[in-house]
């Protein structure tokens, strides 16, 4: 059977963002690798890279803040093309830009991401066009498509984070401009996913009767989401991809080519995993797709702190992978069908400000844990809090079924023969 590229109701509205996804996720890819080492080669300490991890992330948490309103006013072509310029803006200050708190001021009000998923303002802008641009049947599998273009190309991106080395062994250039020319690169990147978002077309239903609008009757759920999904993004936070990068730097003295060799396959197996991600939810429903796949990541994390092998810490980073991203698409769609479809917006907007919010608080935390000590503190908090949430979340939502999770089984109830009453 082949495999079709994009579900059969998607629009072109959902291919150009996922074209456009996996542009910026191949600058995502190297950026999350290089930032701690551009940061290290300017004279930073572990506590500095982390204050500048965290400006990044509260930053976007500050953007996506207004996501939900601004979309009613502007819809989303305007604002995906503000972003993407922003984005340009912000590789071109990385790379011209050499003192903290100038750097800093940038990191706060630009786009980086330095995490190995997107928690920057086109997140939840591209999410809630994606879910007007194909039938509730096919919304999983778009979901799938979009983070699967993610994880492909933030692959292939981090590949790229071994260009400075192999430009100071082959060409003679110094490492800090190499990579202050990888900046440049990222905001190239960001005019040329520009270009997909100026061919966007507003779906219909953000103009006239059914345009999105705040949250009203699922503000209940979706505040009950937003606060369990924090706790996740508070522990994704401590082991943001450049804080477990700065981490393997200190601890097993790491080479930035390495580096970019273990993500590159970190992210190609989470990739590989999106595969399953639909067959799976389909079978056992979202929810427990979430939980039944990320518990055992957790897991994973709890480890790894205490093994002194480089190579076992290898493995279990990469078991991880290959199971800790199958909740992203799952989590995604299920947030965008538990709520009516006038407020996908504010709710993409509400369950990714929170996660933002508390996954900036994280870096800060493990860039002072690793100035005080070797020892992988981050990681294990990390892995103790995300066990903590895979538990309550299957507690909290097992229950709560979508649309198309609660239809099948209710035909199923109503195609069981009928049971004669009993004769007295």
């Amino acid at each position: 059977m082949r495999l079709r590229l994009f579900p059969e109701t998607a629009d072109a509205n959902a291919r150009r963002v996922i074209y456009a996804r996996g542009l910026r996720a191949t600058a995502d890819g190297y950026v999350s690798i290089l930032l701690p080492a551009y940061l290290l080669a300017l004279g930073f300490d572990a506590f500095e890279v982390g204050v500048m991890t965290a400006a990044t992330l509260l930053g976007s948490a500050s953007l996506t803040l207004c996501v939900g309103f601004i979309t009613n006013r502007f819809g989303h072509r305007r604002p995906l093309l503000a972003a993407a310029c922003l984005m340009a803006t912000t590789g071109l200050g990385f790379a011209g830009l050499q003192e903290f708190w100038p750097m800093l001021l940038v990191a706060f009000v630009g786009t980086l991401n330095p995490s190995s998923g997107d928690v920057s303002v086109f997140l939840p802008l591209e999410q809630s066009l994606l879910a007007q641009s194909a039938s509730d049947r096919d919304r999983t599998a778009l979901f799938v498509r979009y983070s699967l273009a993610g994880s492909l190309m933030g692959a292939a991106g981090a590949l790229l984070a071994a260009l400075p080395d192999l430009a100071g062994r082959q060409v003679g250039v110094a490492p800090l401009p190499a990579m202050q020319g990888m900046f440049v690169l990222y905001a190239a990147t960001g005019l040329a996913s520009a270009a997909f978002y100026r061919r966007l077309d507003e779906p219909r239903m953000t103009h006239g009767p059914q345009r999105s609008e705040p949250l009203g009757p699922s503000r209940a759920i979706v505040y009950r989401m937003a606060s369990l999904f924090s706790v996740d993004a508070f522990s994704g936070g401590l082991i943001a991809q450049s804080i477990l990068v700065l981490w393997l730097f200190q601890t097993f003295d790491l080479s930035v080519t390495a580096a970019a060799s273990l993500f590159f396959w970190t992210n190609l197996l989470s990739a590989a995993s999106m595969f399953a991600a639909v067959p799976l939810a389909n079978r056992i429903g979202l929810v427990r797709t979430m939980v039944f796949t990320h518990l055992p990541s957790s897991l994973c994390l709890i480890a790894v702190p205490f093994v002194p092998s480089l190579t076992v810490v290898v493995g279990l980073l990469l078991l991880r992978s290959l199971l800790s991203q199958m909740d992203v698409p799952t989590r995604n769609s299920y947030v965008m069908a538990v709520v009516t479809p006038r407020e996908r917006a504010a709710a993409a907007s509400l369950t990714s400000v929170p996660r933002s919010l508390a996954s900036g608080i994280g870096p800060l935390i493990s860039g002072y844990l690793l100035l005080l000590s070797g020892f992988g503190w981050p990681v294990l908090l990390a892995g103790v809090l995300k066990t903590s949430y895979d538990l309550a979340l299957l507690a909290m939502f097992s229950h709560v079924r979508p649309p198309e999770e609660q239809r099948p089984r209710e035909m199923e109830r109503s195609a069981l023969p009928a049971i004669p009453p009993r004769s007295p």
